[in-house]
């Protein structure tokens, strides 16, 4: 099956009623972790890299090895994403890669540091609109900052965040200006900042209302019923995976992530997109750890990296199940980008 654009995917799922977990990945062995998990569950796929991510395993790489996963999952529709793309340029060089979903983070300057105002975020965002819209290319953008509300900090990941402390209304997407920002850039989907944060470090306690404000996801739907929303920060941080990464020597702080009822309750509300990193992360660093506790005289890469997809796809399945994208992928019909450029039009 070809690479899909990620519109095909979020249509199908509002259609539906489901979400779909978008996971970030850095090499072979977390791409074919999901795609098992995508194969025993028919669940569609997005999987998206980083800049930081692109730069660690190399375009050419990463290219590569999602057309593998096309090709030995023939079944699965899989969608390429460019998570955070602080400017235009990174966005045609993902585009030019092969990427069939892009990302153009214009809350951010293209420092990826520095809280953009309204309207460059809607300037940039429409470049990227126009310029991939005419290859069937589909566009996330991102109104509002994330971050945490309790710190009133940015989270950064991978080199991108907001730096320095950011005030409650940088810090929460305005309902009214997201329904202007959609009219004005034609993005397919829309990140919103709701209180969640990059890393592991999201909370300091179960989340509430005061520190998750998930009624915003609410009013925005309102607003925009047709608009797909994306929740980023949103690995729920279990304890399981922390009490393992700590019981084998490593030092993870008491935090809290997003809870899963929380994001189904998002996905009742126009959530589509879900980004899922760290707790795959978590998982994969806890079975390695593990496998090297147990075994101090282990050197083949095999020994742990295996326990670490095993762990990783559990993950994956998961989270699959729990968004209700699980059986999906058998009832979606491919569409490449190139047929997709119609739909636009």
């Amino acid at each position: 099956m070809p690479l899909v654009p990620v519109r095909l995917l979020l249509d199908h799922a509002a259609e539906n009623n489901y979400g779909l977990a978008a996971f970030n990945v850095n090499n072979m062995e977390q791409i074919q972790a999901i795609m098992e998990a995508a194969k025993e569950t028919d669940s569609p796929v997005i999987i998206q890299a980083s800049r930081g991510a692109r730069s660690y395993s190399q375009d050419a790489y990463l290219r590569h090895l999602m057309l593998a996963a096309a090709e030995l999952y023939p079944n699965i529709p899989i969608a390429m994403h460019q998570d955070h793309g602080n400017g235009p340029a990174t966005c045609k060089s993902a585009i030019e890669q092969g990427f069939t979903s892009v990302m153009m983070d214009g809350s951010l300057q293209e420092d990826a540091e520095t809280p953009a105002d309204f309207d460059y975020n809607v300037r940039v965002t429409r470049e990227v609109v126009l310029s991939a819209h005419r290859v069937g290319v589909s566009v996330e953008g991102e109104l509002g900052c994330l971050g945490s509300l309790e710190s009133g900090h940015g989270e950064k990941e991978d080199g991108h965040g907001a730096a320095g402390q950011l005030s409650r209304e940088q810090l929460l997407t305005n309902p009214a200006q997201a329904e202007e920002f959609v009219r004005l850039t034609g993005v397919d989907a829309l990140a919103v900042a709701i209180g969640t944060s990059h890393g592991a470090y999201k909370f300091t306690r179960k989340p509430d209302g005061e520190v998750l404000a998930m009624g915003r996801i609410v009013e925005i739907h309102k607003r925009l019923p047709n608009c797909h929303l994306v929740m980023h920060g949103s690995s729920s941080v279990p304890q399981d995976l922390q009490d393992i990464i700590n019981k084998f020597g490593g030092k993870i702080k008491q935090t809290w992530g997003v809870p899963v009822e929380e994001i189904q309750r998002g996905i009742k509300h126009g959530v589509r997109k879900i980004n899922v990193d760290t707790d795959n992360r978590l998982a994969m660093t806890g079975a390695i750890r593990k496998v090297l506790a147990e075994g101090p005289d282990k050197f083949d890469p095999r020994d742990y990296l295996k326990p670490a997809r095993d762990a990783m796809k559990k993950v994956c399945q998961e989270r699959m199940l729990a968004f209700g994208q699980a059986g999906w992928a058998g009832k979606i019909k491919p569409v490449t980008c190139a047929e997709f450029v119609k739909f636009y039009k």
